[in-house]
């Protein structure tokens, strides 16, 4: 009776144990499905960012990705009354090359869809064990450069569009920088030390509009790691819902 009363209170100990136990311990996640997790979280982000930044204002009108001048134009942004008409071409310029931005981005989701799928299965589970911007951070290191050559030849195309008044943004920014190293090499600008500006604006507008694009995507990641409301497929749910 005795031995009977104990192998009860074993099994109910046992049945407690398990019933407290998570989920994931008595059906783990395979590497295949923290793989396929993880590249549909990078979709799904790739995808809600782009469409973010693609639309008009996507990148103009939100100050943490909006384009400005490159830090060697300052001193010309300082002194742009000396310019004539500086004021109003440097208001059209930083439009511009936004909206170049914009219309370049509404391209760059295959450029994603590519790298993505060529993540392998080696570090999904460091990846999922990771910060909250892990795969995004993966993704920057493995990508950025091949990422940069493709991108820079349609944002290229899109600063060569004719924006307002028929004006694109390169030549928006060829005729104020041109302007500008006409009055740094005269000698009143010697006289004040001012430098040229030569900054290759396709170059540099690539880099903005890529840092603004990661940093949308680990927006996105961040969400679907720490919000459920952000995991909308039952994958994302499954791999997200038992790592946080």
């Amino acid at each position: 009776m005795a031995l009977s009363l104990m192998v009860l209170v074993s099994c109910a100990e046992l049945e407690a144990v398990l019933q407290e136990m998570p989920t994931s311990t008595t059906n783990p996640l395979t590497t295949q499905e923290v793989s396929k997790g993880l590249k549909e979280a990078l979709r799904v982000g790739v995808d809600t960012a782009v469409s973010r930044l693609a639309q008009d204002n996507g990148y103009y009108a939100h100050p943490d990705v909006r384009i400005l001048m490159p830090a060697e134009a300052q001193n010309m942004l300082n002194n742009i009354e000396r310019i004539p008409g500086g004021k109003e071409l440097a208001d059209k310029l930083i439009r511009n090359i936004n909206r170049s931005a914009e219309e370049a981005a509404s391209e760059v989701v295959p450029l994603f869809v590519d790298a993505i799928t060529q993540m392998t299965i080696q570090d999904a589970w460091g990846i999922l064990k990771g910060n909250q911007t892990a795969a995004t951070d993966y993704l920057h290191n493995k990508t950025y450069e091949k990422l940069f050559d493709l991108y820079k030849p349609k944002i290229a195309k899109a600063t060569n569009r004719e924006w307002v008044a028929s004006v694109s943004a390169q030549q928006a920014w060829d005729t104020l920088t041109k302007k500008w190293n006409t009055f740094a090499g005269s000698m009143v600008g010697q006289l004040a030390g001012y430098e040229p500006v030569n900054v290759e604006l396709d170059a540099y507008l690539t880099h903005e509009a890529l840092k603004g694009l990661f940093l949308r995507i680990e927006e996105e990641e961040s969400s679907i790691r720490s919000q459920a409301g952000a995991r909308v497929t039952p994958l994302l749910e499954r791999v997200f819902g038992r790592s946080s």
